[in-house]
Formats: C-alpha cells, structure tokens, sequence
C-alpha cells in the first residue's frame, strides 16, 4: 500500500523533486526551496514516517518508498520531473529509475552509493533499528551517526548548520527511523539500474564526506551511461546543507540543460 506523502511544493517551470537524508526530513531542502524555486517547481516530500508523512504498515522496503513517490507524481499531475536524492533519498531514487523510469527527467545523486550494504554495515543498521525499536528514542543516531552527517569544516566554522542538522534528527519519529534503517539494510545494489538509465545523471559528494566516499561517487558516475561527478570542496555527508549555493548552482544547471535536452 502506498502512502499519501506530504510535500512542499513551490516555484513554477520544470519539476524537481528532492528526497531528502536519513534520518531527516524535506525540512533539510530549506536553502534548495528558496535558492531554487525561482527557476523550478521544487518539490520535497517526507518519505513516509518522516516529517508530515505517516508510516503505514509496509513491510521496510526502499521499493515501497519509491512507489510511494510515484503515487505523490500522479497526485500532483507530474509526468516527468527531475529527481534528486542525497544519501538515503540517493537510493529512493534509483529504486525509482529501476521501478518507474519513465517519470524521470534526469537524475541527481548526491552523498549516495549504488552498492549494496557490506554485511557489517547491514548488522550496523540493523542493530540500530532494535536499539531505536527498545529505548523508543533516536539518542542511539545522536550518539553513533550525527558526528559523520556533517564534514569538519562545517563543524568548526558552521555551528548554526551543525546545530539545525541536530535539531532534525533528533526530531525524527523512532519508528521511521528503525524502519528505514531496515529498508536500507535490505536494499539490493542498483548498477544494473545505472548502466540502463537512458537520462542525464549528475552525481555529487562532498570532499570531507566519510560515509559515502569518492570512490563511491565515482563508481556511479562510472556506470552511468551519461553522468557528470561533482566533487564540493568543505563538505561532508549532507553537501546540499553545507554548501547550499555550489549545490544549488550545480543542480540549476544540470535540471535546466535536463528540461531542454527532452523537450
């Protein structure tokens, strides 16, 4: 069963549509909105259980997640948008382009990877699920997984962007949280996905990013049949909040090349 997601939608022109960090919400994409939305119809959903999204009863699956995207396309009247995902977003959308390819323009991979999970990042998640699902609190993500959202640049010199990141996860619902980290324990690699895709790729990760490296970055750019790599210097994990206006720039460029390259 899909689940209604809630979206911020605002700008008019094509449509681009961001899925946003785990374990965040479309509250991140605050600087994209504003930055992005006199040149775009930008629109960021909460996947589900996060921000203004329920959960539903799904079994954890990034698939469920994509289709739930999907569903929030025909609700809105979108044929086909450009797609962006950073980090968990990342594998939202390329659950996308293996599932509906046909409703994306091009797409954006941000701080993501395609392999699959290594076995000890999988037991990792897996155990964070169970500590999330036994203390009904988020603390264990505060305590492991917040130090590495963000590069030491932005922590040194960014404290308002460090502070914001924390006040986002420490919002997020336990139960969202759990179930993600589930869903992306289970999801399968997407390089088949990549090397098939027949739209513009942009792929981007931040210099000083030690959860999704360059090398991983690279092996996307590497499959894809048509990608451009992107390297933000002085960010870490969440490049699209460190960096906001190199982020900005270079997804204006590539969405707006992406629109007149279909038309």
């Amino acid at each position: 069963m899909t689940v209604q997601l809630y979206a911020r939608d605002v700008g008019t022109g094509t449509p681009l549509v961001l899925l946003h960090a785990f374990p965040l919400s479309s509250a991140m994409w605050l600087e994209q909105r504003q930055g992005l939305a006199n040149r775009f119809r930008v629109i960021t959903p909460d996947l589900r259980g996060f921000g203004g999204s329920r959960l539903g009863t799904d079994e954890p699956s990034v698939d469920a997640m994509a289709d739930d995207v999907a569903h929030l396309f025909r609700r809105l009247g979108l044929q086909r948008a450009v797609v962006g995902g950073l980090s968990m977003g990342g594998y939202v959308a390329m659950a996308l382009c293996r599932r509906h390819p046909d409703l994306v323009l091009g797409v954006v991979l941000a701080s993501t990877r395609a392999a699959a999970d290594t076995p000890g990042v999988r037991e990792n998640r897996l155990r964070q699920a169970d500590v999330i699902d036994r203390d009904g609190t988020v603390q264990v993500l505060l305590d492991e997984m917040l130090p590495g959202l963000v590069g030491p640049t932005t922590y040194r010199q960014r404290a308002l962007v460090y502070g914001r990141v924390r006040g986002l996860v420490q919002a997020t619902p336990a139960p969202a949280a759990a179930w993600a980290q589930r869903a992306m324990a289970a999801r399968p690699e997407s390089f088949e996905t990549l090397r098939g895709l027949k739209v513009p790729a942009l792929v981007m990760v931040g210099d000083e990013d030690t959860l999704a490296t360059e090398d991983e970055a690279r092996a996307m750019a590497d499959a894809l049949p048509n990608a451009e790599l992107l390297v933000i210097p002085r960010a870490g994990h969440l490049c699209a909040v460190e960096q906001p206006d190199l982020f900005n720039q270079a997804v204006a460029e590539f969405a707006a090349a992406a629109a007149r390259t279909t038309r």
